[in-house]
């Protein structure tokens, strides 16, 4: 789960545990239109962990604020919570280079394909981390990419992401269908109660076996290029905001990275700007991913522990992955590039 930036004192726990975070407020009271599910007709067979699954708890977050501020929409005509009353609605914040949405996507399109002949309707709210993600071309490629075909909207300036008080992708928000938000996740995980929670809002019995996702021992925290959020670059290596020529340390600390060849930083991303160049990381994950961009198609090298990887080729603004396994120990990772041009955003771990 990717926090924003005034709370990433959290993020290397909510990233490698995809928690659950409940915001604090009022259980629905007497009177309440929002139906609890009967507990006694649950077959004897139900497990512990299945009868956990099947008590949603609703909570009365409020009336669900427009949606408001919309860059432009996507699979859909503009809409808006009015007309939306009467159906359940599922509000999904993501942005389409976050490793955590896109490990979110597969469910979120799942319940949107089993469930929209059953008065759910899903909106996609696409609030960008990072400035190519503001670019309706590269977030249309990305929903056809993700094979998304629910509505998205374009949150270029944060207006919907603020009236909700959102700080985390993915977050996803049920509104019943008197336009209450009584249900709110945020990260990866509890997909099985979260499904519950739909189908429970929808008049549908609870599922006993729903899907479940778990996430491997990740102990490495995502990692920023740009000097923004800089923070794990090697102790050796300094940001330069004018091109500086780095060389590779002979040793890497856990949780770092470091560069070699000739390297501009700005607030976004770090771009190697003349000939080749190297990236090296130490980490403790089963899996790297890595943001980056080229404005031609660069062909990456890789090497874990020293034995060769499948290449990479960068083209556009977009998530790449670099190592799959499921050796969830310590690691060192190098890319090399063979020219210059690429600009490298994030290292995420999976």
């Amino acid at each position: 789960m990717k926090v924003i930036p005034y709370v990433l004192i959290v993020v290397v726990v909510l990233i490698a545990g995809g928690i659950y975070i409940d915001r604090t407020s009022k259980n629905i009271g007497a009177g309440s239109t929002i139906q609890t599910s009967n507990n006694n007709d649950k077959p004897n067979n139900v497990t512990t962990k299945q009868q956990e699954i099947m008590k949603i708890d609703f909570k009365d977050y409020g009336p669900a604020p427009e949606f408001s501020g919309a860059y432009k929409w996507l699979n859909s005509d503009p809409l808006t919570i009015k007309e939306l009353k009467g159906k359940v609605v599922l509000v999904d914040f993501w942005t389409y280079s976050c490793i955590n949405c896109i490990r979110t996507l597969p469910y979120v399109t799942k319940w949107y394909d089993t469930y929209k002949d059953k008065s759910l309707v899903v909106i996609g709210v696409h609030t960008p981390e990072f400035a190519f993600e503001k670019i309706t071309d590269n977030v249309a490629a990305a929903i056809q990419r993700f094979k998304i075909n629910y509505p998205v909207m374009q949150d270029n300036d944060y207006i919907t992401w603020n009236a909700y008080n959102n700080q985390y992708w993915p977050a996803e928000y049920l509104i019943n269908k008197n336009g209450q938000i009584v249900y709110e996740h945020f990260g990866e995980g509890n997909y099985d109660h979260t499904e519950n929670a739909i189908r429970q809002l929808l008049g549908l019995d609870m599922e006993q076996n729903a899907q479940t996702s778990t996430l491997g021992n990740i102990q490495s925290p995502e990692m920023y290029f740009g000097t923004s959020r800089l923070q794990y670059l090697s102790t050796s290596q300094s940001a330069s905001a004018t091109e500086k020529s780095y060389s590779l340390p002979n040793n890497l600390a856990l949780n770092t990275f470091a560069l070699e060849g000739t390297w501009q930083f700005s607030p976004q991303n770090a771009t190697l700007t003349q000939g080749s160049g190297k990236i090296q990381l130490r980490f403790s994950s089963g899996k790297v991913f890595m943001v980056a961009s080229s404005k031609k198609p660069i062909v990456l090298k890789i090497f874990v522990d020293g034995q060769p990887q499948p290449d990479v080729t960068v083209t556009s603004s977009q998530l790449y992955p670099l190592f799959d396994s499921s050796n969830y120990t310590e690691h060192t990772l190098e890319i090399q590039i063979p020219e210059s041009g690429l600009e490298a955003f994030t290292f995420t771990f999976g």
